[in-house]
């Protein structure tokens, strides 16, 4: 008896250590030896309780269906209707939270069911905030906010457990955030911070809902492109990172990402960058061992009991659902994985216009220099009365424009490529007055403002002077210019002229 005694002392000190020390505390449960049924006797629903709440800690949602099964099972035999209306609570969050089954309201049917046998008092509160959860994470934010808001003070007013009114909060904080409500987003943020210290709540959920509301905040200033107050957020998030679920951690990594990559600082965004392809690759793995860790372990329970094949049925059950879910995370993760190389190869390309602007900035210079010097060549070709000097001339000047023109540009890079990575001021009035034009009529307006006639854009450009006039035509119906009764040229001079 006194043996048995310690073994139930492990499941206690297991049980402080939930929250805090998760490892720490699966190591107590495991130190109890088989068979359960005879080491703790009468308490081996709570044995499997506490072990699915270590393994929820640990991102283990195998292992957390599985020891919620099990402690389901030994409730019903122990008569711990308390564990069994938790466990159920516990089944329903994860088959219809977590895979949107709705077979598992069945479990909240058995929830009541049990808190009323075991006088729990605030069992019909449990039920009904994790019916308002389901509606919170299906972005059914009208009815969440109509079930939370009609039992809002009944929470509050329950002292001996703010557990009820911070998540009620939290809920409420999130919902109005995603409304762009943001009055009453901080007035119901400022009552959850409230209770940071309140002792009838834990830690660890605390921490953990306080990330997600940052995060939500930092998704909502980087939507509105406000970075400052996006990486504020994020700061704020990072603080309880250990505490974040797996949905958390992604979105965490991801916005980080986002917004390292809008500010400039490319190689903080390469670093979550990596961090979300590694964490993705280790959740994709998880998943297709599922299967294994499900089967395996509730096989060999049921060998302990062979009267009972609830575990076999349901068991069969998963493992199916399991399958299912693996196939389409499998899907799900190849998207991501495209996703994942279309960003980073953008930001590859950031870093490279990063690096390299200085010298497209002496590029551009060199480019607009280069156009005057030809504009005065061709000019004073044209002057020349002797037709065979002239001819001859112009000979010169096309082998000089093909020489120089290839050590201008670098390679790969044609003229419409170049200039438009410049940010110049030209393009970036130009763009913003008329976005309707594309890139290639972009380009003629500039060489049209600065002085160049369709048979010198030609020659440039490699094009004929019909497609450059056809062009040309093009540009002046998009800009609206045949209505107001002004040239291109005259548009341009009055529009883009430097003031000084």
């Amino acid at each position: 008896m006194q043996a048995q005694n310690n073994y139930e002392r492990l499941i206690d000190s297991a049980n402080n250590h939930v929250g805090g020390n998760a490892l720490k505390a699966l190591q107590f449960l495991d130190s109890i030896p088989n068979p359960l049924e005879k080491s703790i006797e009468g308490n081996v629903a709570d044995y499997y309780s506490i072990k699915a709440l270590i393994h929820d800690e640990l991102n283990q949602r195998a292992e957390v269906y599985k020891n919620n099964l099990l402690a389901l099972k030994y409730a019903k035999i122990e008569k711990n209707y308390q564990v069994a209306g938790d466990t159920s609570l516990e089944l329903f969050a994860n088959i219809y939270i977590v895979y949107e089954d709705t077979t598992a309201y069945s479990y909240l049917e058995q929830a009541k069911k049990y808190y009323e046998l075991s006088g729990y008092k605030n069992g019909n509160l449990e039920v009904e905030l994790i019916e308002a959860y389901a509606h919170f994470l299906d972005g059914k934010i009208d009815e969440c906010n109509g079930l939370l808001l009609r039992k809002l003070d009944v929470y509050k007013n329950t002292k001996d457990d703010a557990y009820f009114y911070m998540f009620a909060l939290y809920m409420l904080t999130s919902n109005y955030v995603y409304l762009d409500n943001l009055e009453e987003a901080n007035k119901y943020y400022e009552n959850f911070k409230s209770l940071e210290n309140n002792s009838t709540i834990d830690s660890y959920n605390y921490s953990s809902f306080d990330a997600n509301i940052n995060l939500s905040y930092a998704e909502l200033f980087y939507k509105k492109k406000q970075i400052d107050s996006t990486l504020f957020y994020l700061s704020q998030a990072e603080i309880n990172r250990k505490s974040m679920a797996d949905d958390a951690l992604e979105t965490y990594f991801i916005i980080s990402s986002k917004v390292y990559s809008l500010s400039g600082k490319i190689d903080k965004s390469k670093t979550y960058l990596d961090s979300l392809r590694i964490f993705q690759e280790d959740m994709f793995k998880n998943v297709i061992d599922v299967s294994y860790h499900i089967n395996s372990p509730l096989l060999k329970e049921e060998s302990l009991q062979k009267n009972e094949d609830f575990l076999d049925i349901f068991g069969i059950l998963l493992i199916c659902l399991i399958s299912i879910i693996s196939f389409a995370y499998f899907m799900y993760y190849k998207e991501q994985r495209q996703k994942l190389s279309h960003l980073s190869n953008q930001t590859e390309n950031l870093t490279y216009l990063k690096s390299n602007n200085e010298k497209l900035a002496v590029k551009v210079q060199g480019l607009e220099d280069y156009i005057s010097q030809l504009k005065q060549k061709v000019k004073a070709i044209a002057t020349i009365d002797d037709v065979v000097l002239q001819r001859e001339k112009i000979k010169d000047f096309y082998k000089e424009l093909h020489l120089s023109s290839t050590t201008l540009l670098e390679e790969s890079k044609n003229h419409l490529e170049l200039v438009n990575n410049f940010d110049m001021d030209f393009f970036k009035k130009i763009k913003k007055l008329h976005p309707k034009l594309n890139d290639s009529e972009i380009i003629i307006c500039y060489y049209v403002s600065v002085g160049f006639k369709n048979k010198e854009i030609a020659v440039f450009l490699n094009t004929s002077i019909r497609a450059i006039e056809s062009k040309r035509y093009r540009i002046t119906k998009k800009m609206g210019l045949n209505k107001q009764e002004i040239t291109l040229v005259d548009y341009l001079t009055q529009t883009f002229k430097d003031p000084n």
